[in-house]
């Protein structure tokens, strides 16, 4: 990590790298979103050796991000990594501390109790605890989970009849298709994922189309 650290000061330098020294964690969103997916195209793959480049890939977002906010003077990377591992010895008292638990749903249950108390008991928005920049499907996922909706097949035939020819039509079929795929606990992002992937394998290539 200090090799992959140095690196990036290098690149960032005044006789560096241009387009390495212009960016700013705002300009990275993009990229960092775009090696998270590929990364989990790679899980997909079976590929370990593709998995670790992906993660290198992952890792190196991290790495420009601490060396921006180094060279700003807001944190360093031994700040990531020290609040990471605090936080992960801090949500498990099952096996750093002496709580007890019963199984995983004990274990979430008591993440999500210690995480409040974090926050001083001061509860979120709702906007807050789901991520914007999910895909659409799995922010939906989310939000019906936060609001405790359920649903099943018959709910999405029920809209799909009902509902107009128009933007927010739509809206109200893919997510009762949402709620559908909860029920079955099925995520459908990840459906959705699998099945573009098998469409675009079954395609030709650009040059044979041609």
């Amino acid at each position: 990590m200090q090799d992959l650290l140095t690196t990036m000061r290098r690149l960032r330098a005044p006789d560096g790298c241009p387009w390495d020294a212009e960016q700013t964690h705002a300009s990275l969103r993009p990229y960092l979103l775009e090696e998270a997916a590929e990364a989990v195209d790679a899980i997909d793959s079976g590929s370990p050796a593709e998995l670790a480049g992906e993660l290198g890939d992952v890792l190196l977002q991290v790495a420009f991000h601490s060396v921006i906010a180094e060279e700003e003077g807001t944190f360093s990377y031994a700040d990531v990594e020290g609040a990471i591992v605090q936080k992960l010895v801090r949500r498990h008292p099952h096996v750093f501390g002496s709580a007890v638990v019963s199984g995983s749903a004990e274990v979430v249950s008591n993440w999500q109790a210690i995480k409040a108390a974090e926050q001083g008991g001061k509860p979120r928005r709702a906007l807050d605890q789901v991520p914007s920049a999910l895909g659409a499907l799995a922010r939906e996922a989310a939000t019906q989970k936060l609001a405790g909706v359920s649903g099943g097949r018959e709910d999405v035939a029920g809209i799909l009849e009902a509902a107009p020819d128009s933007p927010q039509g739509v809206a109200d079929v893919l997510a009762a298709v949402v709620a559908w795929a909860r029920a079955q606990g099925v995520d459908a992002e990840l459906a959705l994922r699998d099945h573009t992937t098998r469409t675009l394998q079954g395609l030709p290539d650009e040059s044979a189309a041609s």
